[in-house]
């Protein structure tokens, strides 16, 4: 897990959000998101307060609201079938520039763009202030099934490695003439599918087999890789969901 699997995510920075303990900041994120999520979606205000929270947490970590918003579009895709809520849905209806639109699609939409949206910019910070290395290594200290953070690793590891073979074997197809990228060339993309597919598996297999012989037992030693996190940092990265849940709370009783 060297340097050089950092993701385009990682902003580099010297800040105290950067320089908290993986886990800490993996247990606020998820708090925090189950807090929003948790929050009654006619309570406009609280999503306010949450943004500002994030604004709050990105103006610490160094990292600009300009690139934030950015990598947020990534959402789009994913939401847009949320902007036929508003004409499907039934009950009371508003007219609004000449369209006819129903009370509760308009609130389901909002409920979704703004859970889903602060969603996304609580992971781009987690992500945009943590390394994948560093992901895992919190996930494997919050004891996350041991299976999923290993299965991780590798895939991180070698995701690159396969990513090149992936080239290679494309840059091959076309110096011989042949580049398949129609439906009825479906079955050239399949062999290349296909070929990857034994490539990798023979060469997993290999990089097995040498792990075993150096003493390999099932679990990479993560954990061993720097101190835990401090009671400090804990106590730190808790104000994030502490607001949030106090957020949440007063528009859940309100």
């Amino acid at each position: 897990m060297g340097a050089g699997h950092s993701h385009a995510l990682f902003v580099h920075r010297h800040s105290p959000v950067h320089a908290l303990a993986p886990e800490v900041k993996i247990a606020a994120s998820v708090l925090f998101t189950v807090a929003v999520v948790a929050t009654p979606r006619e309570a406009l205000w609280a999503f306010g307060g949450y943004l500002a929270v994030i604004v709050v947490v990105a103006v610490i970590a160094g990292i600009g609201l300009g690139r934030l918003a950015l990598r947020s579009l990534i959402e789009l895709p994913f939401i847009l079938f949320a902007f036929a809520l508003p004409f499907l849905g039934h009950g009371e209806r508003v007219h609004w520039l000449g369209l006819s639109m129903s009370v509760d699609g308009l609130y389901g939409l909002w409920n979704i763009l703004a859970k889903g949206t602060l969603g996304v910019l609580s992971s781009l910070l987690l992500a945009g202030t943590t390394t994948p290395r560093d992901l895992l290594l919190g996930l494997d200290r919050l004891r996350c099934p041991t299976m999923i953070t290993q299965i991780a690793t590798f895939m991180l590891r070698y995701l690159d490695v396969l990513s090149a073979e992936s080239r290679r074997m494309r840059i091959a197809q076309r110096s011989r003439g042949y580049d398949p990228r129609f439906l009825w060339q479906v079955k050239g993309l399949a062999s290349g599918v296909g070929a990857l597919f034994l490539r990798a598996f023979e060469r997993g297999e290999r990089v097995y087999l040498a792990m075993v012989s150096r003493g390999y037992e099932g679990r990479i030693p993560l954990a061993l890789a720097g101190a835990g996190a401090t009671a400090g940092q804990w106590a730190a990265a808790a104000s994030v969901p502490v607001v949030a849940g106090a957020i949440a709370t007063v528009a859940l009783l309100g």
